[in-house]
């Protein structure tokens, strides 16, 4: 039985504008965030190696979209990355944080400037303090697409992240990026984690402001 419905074309006449009102488990996960203790765990030709790194990441809400009758509520978010006492960047991320309600389906899209991208998703509840999201390299909706060179070296075939709400007003991640790496025929578990404590407010969108 299809799950969606025959009329396509036909948007919602009743949008609720006040995408912070409606964002479900993401609401705690909007403004300006900074963490201090991140780390990684990346593949060298000599091992797993561990690397420390401070983060900044900003998370602001965007109107809400429409696809016909289906309707999202998002975060738009920019993560930069350095490693301590270093200026010069380390990791750079785009994308968006998207909110189905009717689904409660929470959806992760991710770009890095190593020609990757990403798209994940997972279920939660709209009070959810905790969710995870998962992609993988075969699938037809919900996958991940690389460069010619990553797919050779470095194949990305699993991208995993858990997100945690915390009762202080922090959240944390736990990434779990799985690789198969030319030459090695076991899978290598490339991962990322960090806690990060508010900055400022989010702005809506500022075109919107009186």
């Amino acid at each position: 039985m299809n799950r969606f419905p025959e009329d396509i074309y036909t948007e919602p006449t009743d949008i609720d504008v006040d995408t912070l009102g409606n964002l479900g488990p993401l609401r705690a996960m909007a403004g300006i965030w900074q963490g201090q203790r991140g780390l990684d765990i990346k593949p060298k030709a000599e091992g797993a190696k561990k690397q420390a790194y401070v983060e900044r990441m900003e998370l602001q809400p965007i109107d809400p979209q429409t696809n016909g009758p289906q309707l999202l509520y998002g975060l738009r978010y920019h993560t930069h990355v350095v490693k301590p006492e270093q200026r010069k960047t380390y990791h750079d991320q785009v994308g968006y944080w998207l909110w189905e309600p009717a689904s409660e389906t929470v959806i992760h899209t991710l770009t890095i400037p190593r020609a990757q991208i990403v798209m994940a998703v997972g279920k939660a509840k709209a009070d959810a303090t905790e969710f995870e999201l998962l992609a993988t390299h075969d699938s037809e909706n919900y996958g991940i697409c690389s460069s010619p060179f990553l797919d050779y070296a470095f194949k990305t075939v699993e991208f995993r992240i858990k997100v945690s709400i915390h009762p202080d007003g922090s959240w944390s991640y736990d990434e779990d990026t799985v690789l198969m790496i030319r030459g090695n025929p076991e899978p290598f578990h490339h991962r990322d984690r960090n806690t990060l404590s508010k900055l400022a407010e989010p702005t809506p969108n500022p075109l919107a402001l009186p």
